[in-house]
């Protein structure tokens, strides 16, 4: 049950037209650290209902890292579904629109037919940016509308009265083409809340009820100047932003949205406040991605959510574990390791009697059950006193070693390491041993359970080649199994990937139907492999047409180029999933990879 508010609007306000701007060089004297002033008012807490999440990982977040692919921002796009958009928490995520990667990726997502999040775009407050969303079919986008002097005056060039009506003129178009604007308040935290903002707030709930359609609002904490505290005065203090607009300007709380940045460290913390105060929308980016300082990471709002509601249910916190794994393996970046929920030591502890704890029970230490919540087990940091459990537990916890696979602290390389940490502090050590340190020494007392950098090559490989063939694997060509057909598919493939060595098609027995080459040079080599050719005893063709699934051989050197090689193989399907034969590639492992960057590139294209 919610309890009913009666806190009527102060009545009507006109835009306070200036000369000169207004910059609050009072709280904001540039050549000082900005000042925070307090007016001895409070506004009381008013929980928003509905309290949701939206996502600009792809449009703020994306400013602060190199560009997204296609197949990463599909990915993210999964996850962000997985962690929160089977209850709507996760309500939205916005896009730019403006090359054609951009409208490829909002194609793309749209195209699985998620229910949340919902795309929507972003633009300029400008016609034709409006005609992109309209082209695009979005029912929804955000509108730049900077309001502060800063903004309107400085950078701008123009007046309040004349930039309101800009900023009117596009949001009525958008209503007269069915589209919700979302109007983004820029700068809100300098600029003047009862001068400009709720003015022009007014005028926007004026052409929403005119139009049918909800005008949104999302107030941008574009510097990061907003504070949680109570009593503190306007423009900064987050709880009274709200409450102007969801009193005064009479925006209903669910229309409204805050957006914040972190260069004051308060991203996150604003954000929540807003939502106590009445905001329904918290937006946000993984990992706190974005402009500068970055925002709100979405992660975190998740669990607040939680905190706040007792809704377990409402994310699939599992999936913050995900997100981490993905943005480290699959993109490069390196979470820090005291990141909160994510970062490798964010439930660890050091201290001996810290570790006993945890050993005992680990509760003790543990901000909750990390394991089953967020996916990540406690973890502790090596010192002199963690002794040969210790160091198990560190190995054991850090390789995700599990069952028979578990070292034990009677293990001789445990003892090895333990024997090195101990003569390190007994030569005068005083700190903790690093992640990186203990990984040396592991790595050396232990090497069996590291990759080695050509196992990692290998790994690239084989996913690069398994892209291409797939792929191939359900070409119409090949499938039509009409050998001039398939040779002239195989040739094309040749050309446009010429570090396939031999490309080939058999049959249900083995025996070859027909190839080809991608270097005329080895033609000769070649003539023993004719069409008909029993090929049935080898290892590629054997492995797939028993598991009907693609095949990988170890490396081998051929005998024919004496390349270092690999031979990938599929089976070839009929619309009755019976298979009609063996697609097999045999392909040159180091001419693969110095084309990683561009087929990486390219699988990303595909998925458009």
């Amino acid at each position: 049950m919610n309890l009913m508010h009666l806190n009527r609007s102060r009545g009507h306000f006109e835009i306070d037209q200036r000369t000169d701007p207004e910059l609050f060089r009072d709280i904001y004297p540039y050549k000082n650290i900005c000042r925070i002033s307090f007016d001895d008012s409070f506004a009381m807490p008013r929980p928003a209902d509905p309290m949701y999440i939206t996502d600009t990982t792809f449009r703020d977040g994306q400013q602060a890292r190199p560009p997204y692919t296609l197949e990463q921002i599909s990915h993210i796009f999964d996850l962000l579904h997985k962690l929160g958009g089977h209850s709507g928490l996760v309500r939205q995520c916005e896009f730019f629109l403006y090359s054609e990667k951009d409208r490829k990726a909002v194609e793309l997502c749209l195209a699985k037919g998620y229910h949340f999040p919902e795309v929507t775009g972003w633009i300029r407050a400008s016609m034709d940016d409006l005609k992109l969303v309209k082209d695009m079919g979005l029912k929804e986008t955000g509108i730049l509308t900077s309001v502060s002097d800063y903004h309107i005056y400085l950078k701008l060039g123009m007046d309040r009265i004349k930039t309101a009506e800009s900023y009117l003129k596009i949001v009525e178009k958008a209503l007269e083409w069915g589209i919700t604007p979302r109007c983004h308040f820029e700068d809100i935290t300098r600029a003047d809340i009862y001068g400009f903002c709720i003015p022009l707030a007014q005028k926007l709930m004026a052409l929403s009820r005119a139009g049918g359609l909800p005008a949104k609002i999302r107030l941008c904490d574009t510097m990061g100047y907003a504070v949680p505290y109570p009593g503190a005065s306007l423009p900064r203090c987050t709880a009274k932003l709200v409450r102007a607009f969801t009193d005064d300007a009479e925006v209903p709380g669910q229309n409204l949205e805050w957006h914040g940045h972190n260069d004051f460290h308060k991203a996150l913390v604003n954000t929540v406040t807003a939502w106590l105060y009445g905001c329904s929308g918290a937006n946000g980016t993984l990992l706190g991605f974005g402009e500068r300082t970055g925002n709100a990471p979405v992660e975190a709002l998740a669990i607040e959510y939680i905190s706040l509601t007792g809704e377990d249910d409402a994310a699939t916190t599992q999936t913050i574990a995900e997100i981490a794994d993905y943005f480290e393996q699959a993109l490069g970046y390196a979470i820090p390791d005291n990141y909160p929920f994510v970062g490798k030591d964010f439930n660890a502890t050091k201290a001996g009697v810290h570790v006993d704890g945890l050993l005992k029970n680990e509760e003790i230490y543990n901000i909750f059950d990390t394991r089953q919540i967020l996916g990540r087990p406690v973890s502790i940091i090596i010192t002199d006193k963690s002794g040969r459990a210790g160091v198990a537990y560190w190995i054991n916890n850090r390789f995700d070693l599990r069952g028979s696979q578990q070292v034990d602290k009677r293990h001789p390389a445990v003892g090895k390491i333990h024997a090195r940490i101990l003569k390190a502090y007994e030569s005068g050590r005083t700190t903790s041993f690093s992640n990186q340190e203990m990984w040396k020494l592991v790595k050396r007392y232990l090497p069996q359970l590291f990759s080695s950098e050509f196992d990692q090559l290998k790994k690239t490989a084989h996913a690069l080649a398994s892209r291409i063939m797939i792929k191939l694997a359900e070409d119409s060509e090949i499938l039509s199994m009409d050998t001039k057909r398939i040779l002239a598919a195989v040739k094309a493939v040749l050309k446009k990937y010429p570090f396939i060595q031999y490309l080939y098609l058999v049959d249900t027995k083995g025996h070859l139907i027909t190839g080809s080459i991608s270097d005329p040079e080895y033609k000769a080599k070649y003539k023993a492999y004719e069409p008909g050719k029993d090929l049935s005893d080898r290892d590629w063709f054997i492995a797939p047409m028993q598991s009907g699934k693609l095949s990988i051989t170890d490396f081998y050197r051929s005998y024919i180029t004496g390349k270092l090689c690999l031979t990938v193989s599929i089976p070839v399907f009929d619309v009755q999933d019976d298979i009609l034969g063996i697609l097999g590639a045999d392909i040159r492992f180091e001419e693969l990879l110095k084309r990683r960057s561009e087929l990486e590139e390219e699988a990303g294209e595909d998925l458009s």
